[in-house]
C-alpha cells in the first residue's frame, strides 16, 4: 500500500530516464533498460496503481532529450525534471482514466 501522495495529489507510479534511443517497446510485465529513479514511495521500479473507488487519470509521460543525464540511479522525479529542464527537444502524455463501475 502506498505511504502517502505528493502534495499536489499526484501518485508518480515509476520513473524511468537515461531509455536508450533504440528502445522501440516495452513489453507487458517488462521494465526498458535506463536508470530507475523513485517513486513517489521512494522505490525504484514500477508500482501499478490500486485502483479507487472514484474516477481517477493516470498520465504517462515521454521526454526527448538532447544529452543523457548525469544522475544517480534512485533519483526522484523533481531531480530529474530540474536536470532535463533545458534539454527536451520533445514530449508526449498519454492519459487514462479509470472509473469504477
Amino acid at each position: 500500500m502506498p505511504k502517502k501522495l505528493r502534495k499536489d495529489g499526484m501518485w508518480d507510479h515509476w520513473v524511468v530516464f537515461n531509455i536508450p534511443v533504440d528502445v522501440r517497446e516495452i513489453s507487458e510485465g517488462s521494465e526498458p533498460a535506463g536508470t530507475p529513479g523513485k517513486d513517489t514511495n521512494g522505490k525504484t521500479g514500477y508500482f501499478g496503481p490500486c485502483p479507487m473507488d472514484r474516477e481517477h487519470c493516470c498520465f504517462f509521460r515521454l521526454y526527448a532529450l538532447d544529452t543523457h543525464l548525469d544522475l544517480p540511479e534512485g533519483s526522484d522525479k523533481s531531480g530529474l525534471e530540474r536536470a532535463m529542464k533545458e534539454h527536451i527537444i520533445d514530449q508526449d502524455i498519454l492519459m487514462g482514466r479509470y472509473e469504477p463501475q
